[in-house]
């Protein structure tokens, strides 16, 4: 008997500390880890909620980008990185659930099993843009050009919502074009600009400023109906047959195993920064939307993502 009190006394003595240390949460900075460069549709959602973040929880919330493997190696460092709170997942469509899948890396990560959902930062449509040096202007000859003239697709990964997509087209147009993959969104269009590629499917806020400058020309916009940013550019069901949805989100994850009081502490904080009507018009600005969430509908939301984009995942992965 006085072992039993003893191991229980032992017990206890483990878990107040623990208790204690989740209710003090957070006492030192919080970084977002973002699996990107500088620049592109994650890092920018990261930078705007972050300010609004540090002044809900008391601390510095850090955006730092960890870039490569289709944002495999952010998601890794975050997963191994202490399920305390303190290093969370800047994640979207691809990172998250579709890179374990198209990268083939063993012992690969599943967000079920490893994250533990916090909350929805922004949901954003894509655009399938064109240099405008090439004079197309219409779906139809982008898809018959790229096909015949070998004209190069840019993609911000392997894996990505953009690629993805790509390949969707692909397969509903009944061509087939080249499509070469960087590491992020930003050396993608750096890549469409400098001339090396012809065009490609990005986050309307990542595309926009260029747009605006009349460097590239958009011909579709990924979403069921048009975007405010972009009033004049069909959807793809208004330009073709061809059409389908395919939207990007950015949201926050922590480790599995992460406190579910950090965890609420971090969610009310980010849905504090996301009501913000400052923070919302920047996300307006880039042609997103914010979206709040508790960590349960995220992580409802992430399944129904998950469920309707594994199946073209699974074909490109046959095809390849």
């Amino acid at each position: 008997m006085r072992n039993l009190l003893k191991i229980l006394a032992v017990a206890v003595a483990s878990v107040v500390p623990m208790a204690a240390h989740a209710a003090d949460f957070p006492t030192k900075p919080v970084t977002l880890v973002v699996p990107y460069p500088p620049g592109g549709n994650v890092d920018s959602a990261a930078r705007i909620i972050a300010p609004k973040m540090e002044a809900v929880l008391g601390q510095p919330v850090v955006v730092q980008n960890r870039a490569g493997a289709g944002g495999m190696i952010a998601a890794e460092y975050v997963i191994n990185s202490g399920a305390d709170g303190y290093t969370l997942f800047m994640a979207a469509n691809g990172p998250l659930l579709f890179a374990p899948m198209t990268m083939k890396r063993p012992n690969a990560y599943e967000w079920k099993k490893d994250f533990a959902p916090i909350g929805a930062v922004s949901i954003t449509p894509m655009a399938l843009s064109v240099r405008a040096d090439l004079k197309i202007n219409d779906l139809q000859t982008l898809i018959d050009k790229a096909s015949s003239d070998g004209l190069l697709m840019a993609s911000p990964g392997a894996g990505t919502t953009n690629h993805l997509a790509a390949e969707l087209l692909m397969e509903k147009a009944g061509k087939q074009w080249r499509v070469v993959q960087y590491k992020g969104n930003a050396p993608a269009i750096a890549s469409l600009l400098g001339g090396e590629t012809a065009f490609s499917f990005d986050q309307i806020s990542a595309i926009l400023p260029h747009i605006k400058d009349g460097k590239v020309v958009p011909l579709v916009v990924t979403s069921d109906e048009r975007v405010p940013a972009l009033p004049d550019v069909p959807t793809f069901k208004e330009a073709s047959e061809l059409g389908f949805q395919a939207v990007t989100f950015t949201g926050l994850l922590a480790p599995a195993g992460t406190p579910e009081a950090a965890i609420e502490t971090v969610s009310k904080a980010l849905n504090a920064a996301l009501t913000d009507e400052g923070v919302q018009k920047q996300f307006a600005d880039l042609g997103s939307l914010t979206k709040v969430t508790t960590p349960a509908e995220f992580s409802d939301f992430l399944t129904e993502i998950d469920d309707t984009w594994r199946p073209v995942v699974q074909t490109v992965n046959a095809n390849r």
